[in-house]
């Protein structure tokens, strides 16, 4: 039987296909509207139907889904009615902050949330503390007044087992998995997060340029997310505000190849969330977070004590010499 060019093609088109899926785990995703939250938002907050529900300030207008207008001390949320049992998902989160304030005169931010309680007013851009799940945050207000080698606003994820709380006072610094700063106020084009769980690995990027294009903020494995929890977003404001809005959520399912030590690996049930090694995690970020004023003022307190103790010392020996000198005198 001859070879038919035809077939070479789409040969070579099958084995092209096959490298690039390799090099992405040989993924799939398929787009699941029962966890989605897009246009033209038909009967979310009013329906017992809706797969959404609304909490505190948030309401729905023709164009987003507003969790706080710009104004003080509100704070609204949105929350899938629905437990999420996918083993491998991906959310694109298309989100707008826009307000009348200036530059470090606005606040607080945004959350995404993957948890196990929904529909609770708090601290945390409008959620309860001591959460259980997956926090992703966009803080817009420096609430520690060293920030000085952090830009705001800046986005941050976080891994609540139940009894972990949010610092505040430290816009999360105790806490955090990692995080990159994202200038995404009062910014004419398309802002988007991008939030993908696969093979008990965190990733996070963000395209707030208007290039569309995807700049990563944090990559993390060992992140272990049990299943049945429920998704949404919420915000808050306090003596400061801005409009936080959702344009969109939406939901993708991965499928994934695992191969089969992989799959033995996985077949623990999880319970509980937890990041592996997260003390390790902390003190590599402590060490890396040392602002350059911090690193300035050790080596010159360094260096200043290292001279007071040879000044001293050098008085101790001339007096040391002077009483020796004396004795054969």
């Amino acid at each position: 039987m001859p070879f038919k060019p035809h077939w070479a093609v789409a040969f070579l088109l099958f084995t092209v296909c096959r490298c690039f899926a390799d090099d992405d785990h040989e993924m799939e995703e398929f787009l699941k509207r029962e966890y989605s939250l897009s246009k033209p938002y038909q009967g979310v907050g009013s329906l017992g139907s809706s797969h959404w529900e609304l909490m505190g300030d948030a309401m729905v207008t023709t164009d987003q889904v507003r969790l706080t207008p710009d104004m003080q001390s509100r704070q609204g949320a949105v929350w899938s009615r629905i437990p999420c049992h996918l083993k491998d998902w991906e959310m694109q989160v298309h989100f707008k902050i826009h307000g009348q304030g200036k530059k470090n005169l606005n606040g607080d931010g945004l959350a995404i949330w993957y948890s196990k309680e929904r529909m609770q007013k708090g601290p945390v851009f409008g959620n309860m503390d001591n959460f259980t799940g997956l926090g992703v945050f966009v803080d817009t207000y420096p609430n520690e007044e060293k920030h000085l080698e952090r830009i705001f606003p800046f986005v941050l994820a976080m891994v609540g087992n139940g009894s972990i709380s949010y610092d505040h006072e430290r816009d999360g610094r105790p806490t955090e998995l990692g995080g990159c700063n994202a200038m995404v106020r009062n910014l004419k084009h398309d802002t988007f997060l991008f939030i993908r769980y696969v093979r008990r690995r965190l990733t996070v990027m963000i395209d707030i340029e208007g290039q569309h294009e995807w700049r990563d903020c944090l990559d993390l494995p060992g992140v272990k997310l049990p299943l049945g929890y429920y998704f949404g977003a919420s915000a808050i404001t306090g003596d400061l505000s801005d409009n936080h809005d959702i344009i969109s959520l939406k939901l993708y399912q991965l499928t994934v190849l695992r191969s089969q030590k992989e799959e033995e690996e996985e077949e623990e049930e999880i319970t509980v969330p937890s990041v592996d090694n997260f003390e390790l995690l902390r003190l590599s970020q402590d060490e890396q977070g040392m602002s350059g004023v911090a690193i300035f003022f050790t080596v010159l307190f360094t260096i200043l004590g290292s001279v007071f103790l040879i000044v001293i010392g050098l008085v101790v020996y001339g007096h040391w010499n002077e009483s020796r000198r004396k004795r054969f005198y």
